[in-house]
C-alpha cells in the first residue's frame, strides 16, 4: 500500500487552500497537475475538473466530491472512505458494490482507465 503524499506543486496547493476555481482555471489554460498518489483528504473539491487525469492511489478520505465527473479518469488504487459522492459520475467498469466498499471500509478501487472505455 502506498502512502498519500503532500506535493509542493502550485496547482495542488490551490486545492489544499480551497481554491477549486483557481485550479480549474489553470487546468483550462493548459497547465498540468499530477494528482496521482496525493493526499486530498478532507477537502471540499466540489466542481473540480478532472477529465483525463490520472488519480491512481489518490487518497480522498472524508473529501466532498459531490458532482465530479470521474468517467475519464484512472481511479486505480483510489480510496473514498467517508467521502461525499452524491451526483458523481464514475466509470461504468467500477461496480456499485466496489464503490460502496471503498466508501464504507476504505478499500482501494480497482480501475485502470482505457480511452475506449467510455465510448
Amino acid at each position: 500500500m502506498t502512502t498519500a503524499a503532500i506535493s509542493q506543486d502550485p496547482l495542488y496547493q490551490l486545492l489544499r487552500n480551497d481554491d477549486v476555481a483557481g485550479f480549474n482555471q489553470a487546468i483550462q489554460q493548459g497547465q498540468v497537475c499530477h494528482l496521482a498518489g496525493l493526499d486530498l483528504r478532507g477537502l471540499d473539491l466540489r466542481g473540480l475538473l478532472v477529465s483525463g487525469m490520472d488519480l491512481t492511489d489518490a487518497y480522498f478520505r472524508g473529501t466532498d466530491l459531490r458532482g465530479i465527473d470521474f468517467r475519464d479518469c484512472c481511479l486505480d488504487g483510489v480510496s473514498l472512505v467517508n467521502s461525499r459522492v452524491s451526483g458523481c459520475y464514475f466509470p461504468p467498469a467500477i461496480s456499485a458494490e466496489e464503490l460502496r466498499l471503498s466508501l464504507e471500509f476504505g478499500t482501494r478501487l480497482r480501475h485502470v482507465h482505457t480511452p475506449a472505455e467510455n465510448k
